[in-house]
Parts: structure tokens; C-alpha cells; sequence
């Protein structure tokens, strides 16, 4: 390795959850980042001290490094760049307009692929970087889209990148490198960022891949074993006994939180009168609890036997979690933050009247034929309360008529920024830059830093194996 740090390029940053996971696993440095959105940027800025340019100006990368671009990655111009050789390339390009259209069978190629544009400037940049290594993250849905014939399509544009390039340049109208090598693929498949310590049921599809021509020497069998060790969390017991949005919002283990779980769901006892019959059905969830919390969670979350030394050791991990990310006995609620992420938003008596019909981990399904009843709305996810004892449901980024995501106490209703953030597993510390949508868009949009730990973790052995520093 030339430097004490490894060269980072990130291609639709946002506001940087995938890229504070490798600043924080240490050895990685971001030189470049790039959006189209101006509030993203601002916020990866205050956090990572990069220079805002406009990615069409010629002067783009004549400022000292790090920067980062703002405008269509279709712009980036590489002739000027000054960072070369990359380590490492990182980006989840929106994959809406890639598709799989199949010819007739007497065809002899059977089907066209049609690589949706961002994409394709996503192998552009490798392409024109050929970093060591490269991260593609994207939604889970993308590997089993046309009965997957994509995914395939994507992985052998990787593996059989001089191949592939002469179809992918007529789209991006980029010239030909004489010198270039594929990609062998370390890592790829679906990642359940609960496993890692994330208290949100968060999946997505993750391929890791690294330059044939640096894997001579090296053993690809044992780096396969080592990214699939730390991404699936083998060794760890984070898998079954999940982190929950009760301890990332009070900051502490579960068994030290009998009491306040007690009070939360003691607000809900009354309930029942409101209900019509057809409900109690679902309310009978609520006489099963025995409101001891250790109890209630291990039942909740399907946490068979009662091996209460193993329990001991989990519940040892989620502090060690909630001390990585300095939220250990620190309650976020009433917290003050600079960048306003937590105040209390302001909800409609109507609507937390209902709310207050809507037990923990239920959605407004539950208040169906009842004066509180939404008209016409069939989404699991509006007015879906947490539950305190089980990982939040994806937190997401856009969407109002009770899609905003709300707490699990009977007299809250939506959650904050600052609340959305812990479940996403972003430090206090990182401030974000925007209008409250914009803030709340931001975080949604984000790959959970814990998650981005976890890869950059993964991405640094292969790196160090390659280098030879391991050896």
C-alpha cells in the first residue's frame, strides 16, 4: 500500500451512511463523492469536510481533494483526475430502468438486456478507475427481477467486463481503455442488516468484487469464506437476538429496561373497550405478554428455549453495539441536536387520537370499522407503530398519509429525524443538513452505517490480502 489510507470513490453518496461505515472501520479515506441532490451533499459535507463542486465545471477536480460533485454522474469527466490508482469504487445506482426483454426462442441470444443508464455509468467508472476493488449495493427485489435474468446479466457484466464494455458504451459514449481487467466476484447475495446489529428489519443485495489480475497470488476461496463470516454475523448472536428500537432510543440493554417496557405497554391495557368484537381476536396478542421484558422479547421474536446464559451473552453484545455507537446511556428522547433533527413534529389531534387506538407492532388495520378507520388504505406501513421489543420495520424515505413511521408510546405519534437516524444506527454526532423532509429523505435513503462497517470490514481484507501486508 502506497499511503496509510485506502483511496474511496463514492457514486450516489446521499448523505453518506455507506461511506461513514468505512471512514469509521478506519483505513479509508473518501476522496470523491457525488450526488445529484445539493441537501445530501451539504450533509456529507459537514460531516466529512469534502469541498461541494459543481460536477460540470472544468475546474472539478482541480480543487484539492476530497470533493464532492454535485449533478448527473453521466457528467463525471475522469481527464482531469489527479487520484488515480483507486482503491476502492462504492455506489448503489437506482436500477428502476434495467430490464430483461426476451426475443423469440429460435433466437440464438434469447434475450436483450436493457442496462438501465446509472448502471451503466456505475461500470463506466470502473471502467475508467479500475479500482482493486468495487461495492455494489442495491434492493433485494434486483436479484430475482425477470426471474433472474438481471442479476446474471449484472454479475457477468463484472466478471466479463472487456466483454460487456462494447455493449455498455452505447450508453454512456465513452471511449475504449486498452488496458483492462474483470472482476472476480467475492461477495454476492442478500444481506439482513438485523443480523449486524441494526435494529431495523433492513435487507439489501450486496457484491463485493476485486480485480482478477490482484487475486493471482491470492486464495478467492478464503476470501469468500471471510465476507460471508462477516456479513451473514456467523459468530455472533446479534441473528437471533436482534437489537430493538427500545434500546437504541434509551440506551441501554434490555434487561436494564423492565421498568420503562412496563410503562409503555401498561398505557395500551385499557384499549380493548374501544374495539368491535372483530379485533379482540388480534388484542388477545396483548393479554399473552407478561410484561417482564426479557420474557416478552425472547416470545416476541420467536427466540426458542430458555437458555438464560446465552441470553446473558446477546444482551452483552447489544451493549457492546449501543457503546459503538455512542448511544449507551444516552436517551435520545428530549435530547437537543444543532441541525434540529429531533424536535416533536407537530400531529393533528385527529390523527393522534387514532393513534392512540393502535397498539405497539399493529398498523391502522387495526382500528378497521371503527370511527378511527382510514378510508381506503391498504399499506401494511400506514399508521404502523414500533414495537419496542421487535426491530422497526424499513424506515423509508418519502411518503405522507401516515407513512411516516410512529413511535411506540400511546401519546406519540410520528417519529423524529433524530429517532429515524438511531434505527438507520447514524451516530448523534453526525449532523444533517436540510429541510425536515429533506432530512427524513436522507436518512431513508441510506445504507445503515453499521451495515457499511460491516462491508468496509470485509472490503480492508481483501485489500490487505491483495496488497500483501497480510502475508
Amino acid at each position: 500500500m502506497h499511503s496509510s489510507y485506502f483511496k474511496m470513490v463514492s457514486l450516489f453518496s446521499g448523505a453518506g451512511g455507506m461511506d461513514l461505515g468505512f471512514t469509521l472501520t478506519g483505513g479509508f479515506r473518501s476522496i470523491l463523492a457525488n450526488d445529484i441532490l445539493t441537501p445530501p451533499a451539504q450533509t456529507y459535507a459537514l460531516n466529512f469536510g469534502h469541498h461541494i463542486v459543481d460536477i460540470r465545471e472544468d475546474s472539478a477536480f482541480k480543487k484539492s481533494s476530497p470533493v464532492y460533485l454535485i449533478g448527473d454522474v453521466a457528467d463525471l469527466d475522469f481527464k482531469n483526475f489527479k487520484e488515480s490508482p483507486v482503491d476502492l469504487v462504492v455506489g448503489g445506482p437506482p436500477c428502476q430502468d434495467f430490464s430483461v426483454v426476451r426475443g423469440p426462442s429460435d433466437e440464438r441470444k434469447g434475450i436483450d438486456v436493457v442496462r438501465g443508464r446509472l448502471y451503466a455509468q456505475f461500470v463506466r467508472v470502473l471502467i475508467h478507475l479500475q479500482p482493486k476493488v468495487f461495492v455494489f449495493e442495491n434492493v433485494p427485489g434486483l436479484k430475482s427481477a425477470n426471474r433472474g435474468a438481471a442479476y446474471k446479466a449484472i454479475l457477468e457484466d463484472f466478471t466479463e467486463l472487456k466483454i460487456r464494455w462494447e455493449e455498455i458504451k452505447r450508453l454512456t459514449g465513452n471511449h475504449y481503455r486498452s488496458t483492462l481487467s474483470s472482476y472476480s466476484i467475492v461477495f454476492s447475495d442478500i444481506v439482513d442488516s438485523a443480523f449486524l446489529g441494526v435494529p431495523q428489519k433492513r435487507k439489501r443485495l450486496i457484491v463485493i468484487g476485486a480485480r482478477e489480475d490482484l487475486l493471482r497470488h491470492c486464495s478467492l476461496f478464503d476470501l469468500k469464506q471471510e465476507a460471508e463470516r462477516v456479513l451473514f454475523g456467523r459468530g455472533s448472536l446479534l441473528g437471533r437476538y436482534p437489537l430493538t428500537p427500545l434500546e437504541v432510543f434509551e440506551g441501554l440493554p434490555l434487561p436494564e429496561l423492565d421498568r420503562e417496557y412496563k410503562a409503555i405497554m401498561m398505557e395500551y391495557r385499557d384499549l380493548e373497550k374501544g374495539l368491535p368484537e372483530e379485533r379482540i381476536p388480534r388484542w388477545e396478542n396483548f393479554k399473552k405478554l407478561t410484561f417482564d421484558v426479557v420474557r416478552d422479547y425472547l416470545a416476541l421474536n420467536d427466540i426458542a428455549g430458555n437458555d438464560s446464559r446465552e441470553a446473558d451473552k446477546a444482551f452483552e453484545e447489544h451493549r457492546a453495539v449501543l457503546k459503538k455507537l455512542g448511544y449507551y446511556n444516552s436517551r435520545v428522547e428530549g435530547k437537543f441536536f444543532l441541525d434540529k433533527s429531533n424536535i416533536l413534529p407537530n400531529e393533528k389531534e385527529a390523527v393522534l387520537e387514532r393513534l392512540k387506538m393502535i397498539p405497539p407492532g399493529e398498523n391502522h388495520s387495526f382500528v378497521k370499522g371503527t370511527r378511527w378507520e382510514v378510508e381506503g388504505k391498504g399499506m401494511s406501513l400506514i399508521y404502523r407503530r414500533l414495537h419496542p421489543l421487535i426491530p422497526s420495520y424499513t424506515v423509508v424515505a418519502y411518503g405522507g398519509g401516515g407513512t411516516w413511521g410512529y413511535h411506540y408510546k400511546r401519546d406519540r405519534g410520528r417519529l423524529t429525524n433524530r429517532e429515524r437516524a438511531r434505527l438507520q444506527t447514524f451516530p448523534d454526532w453526525f449532523l444533517f443538513s436540510g429541510s425536515t423532509s429533506e432530512i427524513r429523505a436522507q436518512i431513508g435513503e441510506a445504507v445503515p452505517p453499521l451495515l457499511g462497517e460491516k462491508i468496509a470490514e470485509v472490503v480492508k481484507i481483501i485489500l490487505t490480502e491483495i496488497s500483501g501486508t497480510g502475508k
